[in-house]
C-alpha cells in the first residue's frame, strides 16, 4: 500500500461527490410518503373536532415547516421526536378509560401500543448508539495524528472534562424539570459547541494556534475541511444533497406520527377511535422503524473507513505501507471486536529497506486495542503485523484503520506590514 497525494486532495464538493456516486442511497418505499398523507389527514380532522391547545399548535407549526437542513440536525430531531412518542404511548400517560381497558377494544389496543413501544425504543437505542460512535469516531480521526504524548494525553483529557461538564447541564436541566423539547435543545446547543471548536481548529484561530501546533501530522486538508464544516454551502452539502432528501420525509413521518397520536390523546374521550385508525400508526411506526434504521445502517457504513479481519489461531496480519518522504506520518488504530475469546493479540512495526534488512520501530507488545503513530526518518516500506501465532485455538476478529500520511508543509503567514 503506497503513500499517495490522496492525503493531500482538497476534500471539495466534486471530490465528495465522486465518492458519493459509489455509495447510492437505497430509495424510501413510496407508503412513506402515502402514510404521511393519511396520518395528516387524520390530524386536520382530529383539529377540526376542537380547538388546539397552545403544545399541539406549536407541533403543528413544526409539521408545516420545512425540515432542518443539516443531516445531523435532523438525526437529532428525529431522536427527539422518538422520544417525544414514547413519552406519550408510556401507560401512565395514556388516556384514563385506555388505562382502564374498560373494553375488550381497549385491551387490544393496549396490546398495540405496547408493541410500537418496543420498536421505537429499539430505533431509539441504534440511534444513539450511531451518534456517539460517530462523534468517538471523529475524535479519533484526528487524535491517530497526535504524537503519543502528554499533548494527545491533554486532548483526551479536555475532551473528557467537556463531555463531563456538557453532561453535568443536561443532569441539571432534568432535575429541574426540564422538558424533551427543553434536553434537546441543550443537546443541539452543545453539539453546535463542538463544530465551532473543530472550525476553530480548522482556521487555527484565537488560543487554537497553540493547539495546532500540536497536531503535527495533520493533514491541512483535514484543518480545512473541518473549518468549513458548518458551512451551508461547504463540502458536506454534497451529502444533503444525496442522503437529505430520503431523511427529510423521515422526519416528516415521525413528526405526523406523534402529532396524530397527541391530537388522538387529547381527545380520546369525546371520540372512539376507530381501530383502522390504530392500524394504521401501526402500519407508520413499523415503516418508520423499518426505513430509519436502514437508514442509519447506510450512513454508517458510508462513514466508517475501518476494515475487519479474522487472524486464524497460528496466523499473522500484515499491512505494508510504503511512503516516499521523510516526514511522512505513518498512523494506525485497531482494536479485537468484542466476542474474541482471548483479549489481546500481539503487534509490532517494522522498516524494511530496499536490501531487505529489518529494523524494528515499534517491540513486540499484546494489546486489546491501541492507537499510535510516529514520524519516518527513512523513505523506503514499513510493515504494520498482528501476531496470533501463539493462540493454538482462539481466532481474532480484528478491527483497523492504517494510514500513510505524506509530510504536511507549513503554510507561511503573511506579515503585516508596519
Amino acid at each position: 500500500m503506497a503513500s499517495s497525494a490522496e492525503g493531500l486532495v482538497p476534500i471539495t464538493r466534486a471530490f465528495l461527490a465522486r465518492y458519493y456516486d459509489t455509495c447510492p442511497l437505497p430509495p424510501l418505499s413510496e407508503d412513506v410518503s402515502r402514510l404521511t398523507a393519511q396520518l395528516r389527514e387524520l390530524s386536520d380532522g382530529l383539529a377540526r373536532e376542537s380547538p388546539l391547545t397552545s403544545g399541539e399548535e406549536l407541533l403543528v407549526h413544526e409539521v408545516d415547516c420545512q425540515p432542518a437542513h443539516k443531516i445531523d440536525e435532523n438525526l437529532w430531531k428525529n431522536r427527539e421526536n422518538i422520544e417525544e412518542i414514547l413519552f406519550l404511548l408510556e401507560e401512565s400517560h395514556r388516556p384514563r378509560s385506555l388505562q382502564e381497558k374498560a373494553i375488550p377494544e381497549h385491551v387490544d389496543i393496549a396490546a398495540t401500543l405496547g408493541e410500537l413501544e418496543v420498536k421505537l425504543r429499539i430505533t431509539l437505542k441504534t440511534l444513539e448508539a450511531f451518534q456517539q460512535t460517530n462523534a468517538d469516531n471523529v475524535f479519533n480521526t484526528v487524535m491517530t495524528y497526535m504524537p503519543q504524548d502528554f499533548r494527545g494525553s491533554l486532548i483526551r483529557q479536555q475532551r473528557e472534562r467537556s463531555e463531563r461538564n456538557r453532561q453535568a447541564e443536561v443532569d441539571a436541566l432534568v432535575n429541574s424539570g426540564g422538558s424533551i423539547h427543553d434536553r434537546y435543545a441543550l443537546l443541539w446547543q452543545q453539539q453546535m459547541e463542538r463544530r465551532r471548536q473543530l472550525a476553530q481548529l480548522g482556521s487555527a484561530s484565537g488560543v487554537y494556534k497553540t493547539l495546532v501546533k500540536y497536531l503535527v501530522g495533520v493533514p491541512q486538508v483535514l484543518l480545512d475541511f473541518i473549518c468549513q464544516i458548518n458551512d451551508d454551502q461547504g463540502p458536506m452539502e454534497e451529502q444533503r444533497q444525496r442522503y437529505g432528501p430520503s431523511l427529510y420525509s423521515l422526519t416528516k413521518m415521525v413528526l405526523n406520527i406523534r402529532l396524530f397520536l397527541l391530537l388522538t390523546w387529547g381527545r380520546f374521550e369525546e371520540k372512539k377511535i376507530q381501530m383502522d385508525q390504530i392500524s394504521l400508526m401501526q402500519h407508520a411506526v413499523n415503516l418508520y422503524t423499518h426505513e430509519f434504521e436502514i437508514f442509519i445502517k447506510f450512513i454508517r457504513k458510508s462513514y466508517d473507513d475501518y476494515k475487519e479481519t479474522i487472524i486464524p489461531p497460528g496466523k499473522t496480519h500484515e499491512i505494508t505501507l510504503t511512503v516516499e518522504s521523510i516526514n511522512s506520518y505513518i498512523a494506525w488504530d485497531f482494536s479485537l471486536i468484542q466476542g474474541t475469546l482471548s483479549h489481546d493479540i500481539g503487534f509490532h512495526v517494522e522498516y524494511v529497506n530496499p536490501s531487505g534488512d529489518v529494523t524494528l520501530i515499534l517491540p513486540y507488545r499484546r494489546y486489546a486495542s491501541d492507537q499510535g503513530n510516529f514520524c519516518t526518518i527513512l523513505a523506503g516500506s514499513y510493515k504494520l503485523k498482528w501476531d496470533n501465532s501463539y493462540s493454538t485455538f482462539s481466532k481474532k476478529s480484528l478491527r483497523y484503520k492504517v494510514d500513510a500520511v505524506p509530510p504536511v508543509v507549513d503554510t507561511p503567514q503573511p506579515i503585516d506590514e508596519p
